[in-house]
């Protein structure tokens, strides 16, 4: 049986398969492929962790946010494009879903006129800023929906769809 970590600065892998009570040989019989060792190296940072692991990972760990927090924090590709998704109440997203497209929806006159010769111009900025802006917030509601939406999948709540 393995000893309990007293690690103070764990990453997130170690975190999330202590919270589930695994110990790295639990783990390593778990998930196809990984050994307590290579756990242990991902755990510590002395492995590049994989994209496939994490899929393996988020799959056996049923945490579908650590695919979200290797785009946002390890990727470098996501480091620069990834919104910023994270684990929230489905009223909250709702909420910040439907504020956005209100918003938006007050704005669409303008968006037409700012598109409407396929150019942004000098005067036009700052109200396409801010239309750009509203979109983002739209794109990172649908994003949280997503994880969440994954997160009951994995925590057994909903039937993934076919």
């Amino acid at each position: 049986m393995g000893r309990k970590s007293t690690k103070e600065n764990k990453s997130v892998w170690q975190i999330t398969r202590e919270n589930l009570g695994l110990t790295r040989e639990k783990a390593g019989d778990l998930i196809p492929g990984f050994s307590p060792e290579r756990i242990e190296k991902i755990e510590n940072g002395r492995t590049q962790i994989q994209p496939e692991d994490v899929m393996l990972l988020a799959e056996y760990y049923k945490a579908p946010s650590l695919r979200y927090h290797y785009c946002m924090n390890e990727c470098p590709i996501g480091q620069m494009h990834a919104l910023r998704t994270e684990s929230k109440a489905l009223g909250q997203i709702a909420v910040e879903t439907l504020n956005a497209l209100n918003k938006l929806s007050k704005s669409r006159d303008r968006l037409l006129e700012i598109v409407e010769d396929g150019e942004v111009q000098a005067d036009e900025y700052a109200d396409f800023a801010e239309i750009k802006a509203t979109l983002d917030k739209i794109a990172l509601s649908v994003s949280n929906l997503q994880l969440w939406v994954d997160e009951q999948i994995a925590a057994g709540n909903l039937k993934k769809p076919e």
